[in-house]
């Protein structure tokens, strides 16, 4: 196991880990970021594993939050066998302003179990509770239900839809922007 550069990680919930990547994991993540189906409203086509060997090198070195575009790369597995399951993100997009941006893929077969909102929760504790964000978004593809949902259970509100804003995989593609505020985040009923 390589000596963990990110001083806060690992984040334990519940069921899952959140580490930092490893070189370890490049045939799990080949086969999260290879998934057609999974990658249908993200930028990039479906990758192999040599597109996917310098992604994990990136994902690696992502270790440290103090200036915009640095950002904390979280491999997340399950506490129970260890399995690379999710990669997940949190982005510093804007010192000035004090804002993040989140962002998760999660293995099909691990959907619809709660492991997004369980892993996303412990990423929003971490820039809210501990890195001191004021705000926190994501931007996700407007037909990307299945997150949007995620959003709107971590307290997120949609604030905006960008009507075919982009040009991607040969289409029009538009996206759709939720935030939440660090008082929103403290006043949670699950707080």
């Amino acid at each position: 196991m390589s000596a963990n550069r990110n001083p806060h990680l690992p984040i334990e919930t519940d069921r899952l880990v959140l580490r930092s990547f490893e070189a370890g994991d490049l045939e799990a993540l080949a086969v999260l970021h290879g998934d057609p189906e999974l990658v249908r409203l993200i930028p990039w086509d479906p990758r192999t594993l040599d597109e996917v060997r310098p992604v994990l090198h990136r994902k690696i070195r992502c270790t440290t939050f103090e200036s915009a575009g640095d950002g904390f790369g979280f491999a997340v597995c399950l506490r129970s066998s260890g399995e690379l399951i999710g990669d997940f993100m949190l982005q510093y997009v804007s010192a000035e302003y004090a804002t993040a941006e989140i962002g998760f893929m999660l293995l099909a077969a691990h959907h619809r179990k709660g492991y997004a909102h369980e892993a996303s929760m412990a990423i929003l504790a971490l820039a809210f509770d501990v890195l001191g964000m004021h705000r926190v978004i994501a931007r996700l593809e407007a037909r990307n239900e299945a997150s949007a949902l995620t959003c709107e259970r971590l307290g997120m509100r949609r604030e905006a839809q960008l009507v075919e804003n982009e040009w991607i995989k040969g289409e029009w593609q538009s996206e759709v922007d939720y935030a939440i505020l660090d008082r929103e985040w403290a006043a949670r009923d699950d707080a």
